[in-house]
């Protein structure tokens, strides 16, 4: 029962707060600047203000401080927020001070870098490093290894996340999906904390679907990236992040390839367009057709994990 007033609350917060945000947002000017470089039907969208990924951290946190349990949730809000401070300050340089480089990238990964060794630490003071490990259906322990590999599953997620949020709607509902797969295999207060999370990106979702009110910015795509992250830590089902959401895997690893296709084979391209997303959207695809089609591959990535940790 908990586990869904903890989904109805964030994503009723969500939703009103987003509302709210919006004329906020507007007067601040914090529309968003399109890439030339990127598909030409998202010019149009330029302008759309951004940074509305607050009211996703505000969401989740607010109800998750109010039916905190441990010291869990407490990481994951955190978590949430830390890694969506380093968000905002990139997104505050970008679109406010209109500085196109934002965080240089030694000051955005050293910050998460910090941000993840400090939950990687706490999950192996708290679990003593263990892992869920799929179909064996038991956790082993990682011992003293737990931290460097905690650490990358971190900045891994959360870089992912970051890649995925290009369409109206696609990075809100994927992790919404996610987010209550998490909850589903966790207890106590990670478990409570990812249903808000899946509510407050569920109460987002409604305005960001296409065609977008507004964006949630790095703001957002980093906070739920740490937020997921922290998850997977309190539960120890890290290694559940990247079957649920496989489609953040698939949007990372095509940017990876794209580049290393274009450095060694003299400019050629392996997919028409990165991130994964674009890819299909060049190929005809109508972004409704990409969001609803990642959505749903999730959603049976998210039962297939479900069933197998």
């Amino acid at each position: 029962m908990w586990f869904a007033i903890a989904f109805a609350a964030a994503l009723a917060l969500s939703a009103a707060l987003t509302k709210l945000e919006i004329p906020m947002l507007i007067r601040l000017k914090t529309g968003q600047n399109i890439r030339e470089e990127g598909p030409q039907g998202h010019l149009a969208k330029a302008g759309t203000p951004s940074m509305g990924g607050l009211a996703i951290i505000a969401a989740a946190c607010i109800v998750g401080l109010i039916l905190m349990r441990s010291k869990d949730m407490a990481a994951c809000c955190l978590s949430a927020v830390c890694f969506g401070f380093v968000g905002f300050l990139d997104d505050y340089l970008k679109i406010v001070k209109h500085q196109s480089e934002g965080l240089k990238p030694k000051q955005k990964m050293g910050l998460l870098l910090i941000f993840a060794i400090l939950l990687a630490v706490y999950g192996y003071m708290k679990e003593g490093g263990l892992v869920a490990i799929p179909l064996l259906k038991r956790n082993v322990s990682f011992g003293i290894w737990y931290i460097p590999f905690a650490i990358f599953a971190i900045l891994a997620m959360t870089n992912a996340v970051n890649l995925t949020d290009g369409l109206d709607g696609l990075a809100s509902s994927v992790t919404a999906l996610v987010a209550a797969c998490m909850g589903l295999q966790g207890l106590g207060s990670a478990g409570l904390f990812a249903f808000a999370l899946s509510g407050a990106c569920l109460g987002f979702f409604w305005f960001n679907k296409h065609p977008a009110k507004l964006f949630m910015g790095d703001t957002g795509s980093l906070a739920l990236g740490g937020a997921l992250a922290a998850i997977g830590i309190c539960n120890a089902h890290l290694l559940a992040l990247p079957i649920a959401g496989a489609i953040y895997v698939a949007e990372a690893l095509s940017v990876i390839i794209q580049v290393y296709v274009f450095k060694t084979q003299n400019g050629r391209r392996f997919f028409r367009m990165a991130p994964l997303h674009h890819h299909f959207e060049l190929g005809g695809w109508k972004e409704t057709k990409v969001v609803g089609v990642f959505a749903g591959v999730t959603a049976v990535l998210c039962v297939l994990t479900i069933l197998i940790f």
